[in-house]
């Protein structure tokens, strides 16, 4: 059915109430005052309800007015959202951008990345997943996600690669357990008696557990259990750097050194990954630059800190 309203009277109506008057209007939309007046004229016979005041000397709404203001405000909004949208696709920019990662990308780089995106790009919808290890690989494959972040031994044939950063795994334990009062090195006959809490696959085929040292092990299949599970002083095991800074300070962990890496740096590094085939607009090249950039700020900090003497250097080598 044929629509008289047009999106011109809703602008001629929202340019009235913003500059004042139909004079002002007119000028802003370059247009004589006449067809101001004829256009509100309409407007208000096609909606049938009294928009403006017609007692008073200056433009005034009437309560209908007011509330048929606050409606083509809103659809004028929207319409110029679609107009940012088609345009952005015309010049090949994406609908909807979908990334995974690996549960041990910082939190606060997430965080910034999405801020930034949301920022860069308006009108975009973005998905994010997190996942631990192969499954994140997995979904990249299926192309349930565009772009994943991931460490090396969880990538699979057939996903490209780009180097993104380092991150540093601190073994700990609860301020209670045990192992938090040895004084220098943890003897590997200690650790055999600890129970050793291992983020581990969710499926029977993906990466096997790494650098797993004591007979006794919890498995989990999230960063968040594990961590938890840790500060209760229910076992000792690895986490990121930049998840344990705060309980480190606060000594709701502690770092302790292992004497079977007491002579060896270990470090996860995340990658970025996605199908060889894949071609990307604009979103996401935006996406993976900034990637990389934000990591790469997390790995420097995290550098700085440990060369400030804050903290002692550790050793360790399994998730």
């Amino acid at each position: 059915m044929y629509d008289p309203v047009t999106l011109d009277q809703l602008r001629a109506l929202v340019a009235v109430v913003e500059e004042g008057s139909f004079s002002a209007a007119a000028r802003r939309l370059q247009r004589v005052q006449s067809a101001i007046s004829t256009s509100m004229a309409n407007l208000e016979s096609q909606l049938g309800v009294p928009v403006w005041d017609r007692a008073t000397k200056v433009a005034k709404l009437t309560p209908q007015g007011q509330a048929v203001l606050a409606s083509a405000r809103r659809v004028l909004a929207e319409v110029d959202g679609l107009k940012r949208l088609t345009s952005g696709m015309s010049e090949g920019l994406e609908a909807t951008v979908s990334l995974c990662v690996d549960a041990l990308l910082p939190l606060e780089a997430l965080i910034d990345l999405c801020t930034g995106f949301a920022k860069e790009f308006p009108t975009v919808d973005l998905r994010i997943d997190v996942q631990v290890m192969s499954a994140v690989s997995a979904q990249v494959l299926a192309g349930k996600a565009t772009l994943g972040v991931v460490i090396p031994p969880a990538i699979v044939p057939g996903l490209e690669r780009r180097a993104l950063s380092a991150i540093r795994m601190v073994p700990v334990v609860g301020p209670k357990h045990p192992l938090a009062a040895v004084r220098g090195l943890v003897s590997n006959e200690a650790v055999a008696r600890a129970i050793q809490i291992v983020l581990s696959e969710r499926g029977a085929e993906g990466v096997a557990d790494q650098g797993v040292l004591s007979p006794r092990t919890w498995r989990v299949g999230d960063l968040h259990t594990k961590h938890m599970m840790l500060r209760a002083g229910l076992g000792w095991g690895n986490l990121p750097e930049h998840l344990v800074r705060g309980d480190l300070r606060a000594r709701r962990l502690v770092e302790i050194r292992l004497e079977a890496w007491a002579k060896e740096e270990h470090v996860l590094n995340l990658s970025a990954v996605y199908r060889s085939e894949t071609v990307f607009g604009p979103a996401h090249r935006w996406l993976l630059e900034r990637l990389g950039t934000l990591c790469a700020a997390e790995a420097t900090n995290a550098t700085s800190t440990r060369s400030s003497g804050k903290r002692p250097k550790r050793s360790h080598r399994s998730r």
